[in-house]
């Protein structure tokens, strides 16, 4: 944490089948967001979610 708050690194990104892509939210660890990305994915629709940390490449 810091003074202006939480430190929350993990990104979980949205692709549509449009090709547009979304930030779906913040988390602290690679496997907290890594959870969120497996269950919106299990849901079926043609979107493709996954897992990157802020300023790096998907993990």
């Amino acid at each position: 944490m810091t003074e202006s708050g939480p430190v929350l690194p993990w990104l979980v990104i949205r692709q549509d089948d449009n090709g547009h892509r979304y930030r779906v939210g913040q988390y602290a660890t690679e496997d907290e967001a890594r959870k969120i990305a497996d269950s919106l994915d299990a849901r079926g629709h043609e979107r493709l979610y996954w897992v990157e940390r802020m300023g790096g490449a998907p993990a």
